[in-house]
């Protein structure tokens, strides 16, 4: 599979908003975007200057690319994920952000064990958390109701792991989860509704990419 191993901060300066992509320095006046507000590339400001009328098709795309970068995926998983969402009942667009957001990579940042999405998803790939006891290093993981994600025994003496409880305290976390920071682990309690989800990601314009 293919990796992006360009500055993460690219992507933001690309869509045009924060992606949240390298966790703190995105709040500070440090982050890409804040310092250059406009695409990457040679062309880059001439672009944002130059007022410009986008398709319909290009506000799909837009749309199906942001929800990419954020949760860091590749196209062929997306659109796998998308085939698994028109066979679930209920709206696919809704079902399709519903996998996104309950990916193991996904519900460790959010229950702020990472900083970020990326530094989950390393995290998860080193092997450094178990479900229900199991140990689980596929970033893609689907976690259901009540499973439990906890820090693996053995990487609790990791100096990350050691001062997770205080860095982790100031993150919140979803009302769909439950974390215990004693224990380094939490609970999914329920599936995620849209309105607890990113409110920025458009769904319906991903339906129609894939749906024309």
């Amino acid at each position: 599979m293919a990796r992006y191993t360009d500055a993460v901060c690219r992507l933001c300066r690309r869509e045009g908003e924060k992606l949240f992509l390298k966790g703190e320095r995105c709040y500070t006046p440090k982050c890409a975007i804040e310092k250059r507000p406009y695409p990457p590339g040679m062309h880059g400001k001439m672009q944002s200057a130059r007022p410009s009328r986008e398709s319909d098709y290009g506000k799909q795309l837009r749309a199906k690319q942001k929800a990419r970068r954020v949760y860091g995926i590749y196209e062929r998983q997306f659109r796998r994920f998308y085939g698994q969402a028109m066979a679930m009942r209920g709206q696919t667009g809704a079902n399709l952000l519903t996998i996104l957001e309950t990916r193991l990579a996904n519900v460790v940042y959010r229950l702020g064990f990472a900083a970020s999405r990326p530094q989950a998803r390393i995290l998860v790939t080193h092997g450094h958390f178990v479900v229900n006891g199991r140990r689980a290093d596929i970033p893609s993981y689907g976690v259901e109701v009540d499973d439990v994600i906890s820090v693996k025994e053995s990487s609790r003496d990791n100096a990350f792991f050691k001062h997770l409880r205080e860095e982790a305290e100031g993150r919140t976390v979803p009302t769909w989860l439950a974390r215990d920071l004693n224990n380094l682990s939490g609970r999914m309690l329920r599936a995620p509704e849209r309105s607890e989800i990113d409110g920025n990601l458009n769904e319906q314009l991903i339906v129609e990419y894939y749906s024309r």
